[in-house]
């Protein structure tokens, strides 16, 4: 363990995946802010394809970039030194320091470790050494053993920050104290002696109803319960997975929806959340009926993905969409599988298709696509002829696209159209008003009630996470006056 750490640490972990562990660290992050420290997000390494790119190029997970908004300093990528975008089952891109480096891609899972530690180390103390107080996100669960020997993300990273840990289950799942009790029995005891508090996310009910369940498990740990977070109603853009609002989109409005095809390795689809309740991922020809508008979204793996449309028959289902006059929207991987061609002469994309592997698009678009060495990440500004709005997104993609005579480039490289079929480089086009509302009216679709701002979202989020914990605890843990005043 390195003796130059500065700044206070405070960790969560949970004990399965989705239990909540980066919102709550966003809530941190903000209640800490609004606190008057200067804090700062961490993950060592994330698994995620929902990526975003910071002010000067380089890539990072879009928790960690949302939970820099919510400390209110600007995202770097020392926050999330380490991301591994998945291409297959069995591989995934790792992207280190914002740069998508192929030799680590090609090391086994477990040979990776002692290359990626040390930036992890580096990355975290320049952080203790800047901020008062580092919030820090574990990963899946530290109970799984298995992965101990090849551990950058949880104990170790506890132990490297000396960290304060807070352990988060999902009660609304059920078996949050066999979740707590076995993942506390799972962990060695220089990692149990780190341990501070028990926290039961997303709690629906009368807490009165807990006991005695919280003094039981104390008993059996040692290790109070110091928060009982309610499921709250606001959304912030996932680590991976679909948005929260996916979970309850019923089937649409009865006058219309706009469909987005499931991708196996769909990425960035937090884009979408502004769409609402008009969202409809779809699996099958048949959702796509009544369709008003049609969204190809993100993909890590294009030519896979694209495959996966045509065995589905979705390939077939939004092409005869399109010719009916429904418009169709392609974003990065969803624009290049629109074109007529995508290649890939060097193997770039993995997810198990031998180099030189090339693939007809849908031919909506007259586009072809090759893929490069070299990654685009970028933030980017446009100005779109069709709307007349000037739109801010990001770039974050593998291929070179040239446009062909039948299709018509209203931004060079970045944005074209045929008919009714639209295509961009740009994430982020939706989350415009001006973009997302022209989009719905050529559906003949009326905008949903906006999703209030980010910020005020933050805001309400730390509010409630304050008010149902021991924030005490938080305070202690983040360091008194006379910590703070070492940094000033």
């Amino acid at each position: 363990m390195s003796e130059r750490r500065t700044g206070k640490a405070i960790m969560v972990q949970g004990c399965t995946s989705n239990a909540g562990k980066s919102y709550l660290v966003a809530a941190l992050c903000r209640a800490l802010s609004n606190a008057g420290y200067r804090v700062a997000p961490f993950k060592a390494q994330n698994m995620s394809n929902n990526a975003g790119v910071t002010a000067n190029g380089l890539e990072m997970g879009r928790a960690q970039i949302v939970q820099a908004v919510a400390a209110r300093v600007p995202p770097d990528v020392r926050m999330n030194p380490v991301l591994l975008k998945p291409e297959a089952d069995t591989r995934s891109q790792v992207v280190l320091m914002g740069k998508a480096n192929a030799e680590l891609t090609a090391l086994p899972w477990r040979e990776r470790k002692p290359r990626l530690w040390p930036h992890v180390q580096a990355a975290l103390h320049s952080l203790l050494a800047e901020y008062e107080v580092v919030v820090i996100e574990g990963a899946g669960s530290p109970a799984e053993v298995n992965l101990r020997s090849s551990d950058i993300v949880n104990m170790r990273v506890a132990k490297e920050a000396r960290a304060g840990v807070l352990l988060a289950c999902d009660i609304d799942r059920g078996g949050a104290f066999a979740h707590l009790l076995g993942t506390w029995q799972c962990l060695e005891p220089d990692e149990r002696a780190l341990l501070r508090g028990f926290l039961l996310n997303r709690f629906r009910g009368d807490a009165r109803l807990l006991s005695p369940a919280p003094e039981w498990l104390q008993q059996q740990t040692g290790v109070p319960t110091v928060g009982v977070i309610p499921w709250l109603p606001y959304t912030l853009p996932e680590e991976d997975g679909f948005w929260a609002g996916d979970q309850n989109q019923g089937t649409g409005h009865a006058d219309g929806f706009v469909a987005i095809p499931r991708l196996p390795r769909v990425s960035n689809l937090d884009e979408f959340a502004p769409l609402g309740g008009l969202a409809r991922w779809v699996s099958t020809p048949a959702e796509l009926q009544g369709a008003r508008a049609i969204i190809l979204p993100g993909s890590k793996a294009t030519l896979s993905d694209l495959n996966w449309l045509r065995q589905t028959g979705l390939a077939a289902g939004v092409s005869r969409s399109a010719l009916e006059g429904v418009p169709v929207l392609g974003v990065c991987g969803g624009l290049q599988m629109l074109g007529r061609s995508v290649g890939d002469p060097e193997g770039v994309e993995g997810g198990g298709h031998a180099p030189g592997q090339s693939a007809p698009g849908l031919g909506l678009l007259d586009l072809h696509t090759v893929m490069a060495i070299g990654k685009t990440t970028r933030q980017t500004t446009l100005h779109d002829p069709e709307t007349g709005a000037t739109l801010q997104g990001y770039e974050i993609h593998h291929g070179v696209t040239e446009a062909g005579q039948g299709v018509q480039t209203l931004v060079p490289g970045l944005l074209w159209r045929q008919g009714n079929v639209r295509g961009t480089y740009l994430h982020g086009l939706l989350e415009h008003p001006a973009y997302l509302h022209a989009f719905l009216g050529w559906a003949g679709l009326d905008a949903p009630d906006p999703l209030p701002a980010l910020d005020a979202r933050l805001d309400a989020i730390a509010d409630a996470v304050q008010a149902n914990l021991d924030w005490n605890l938080i305070l202690e843990l983040a360091g008194t006056g006379a910590d703070r005043s070492a940094h000033e």
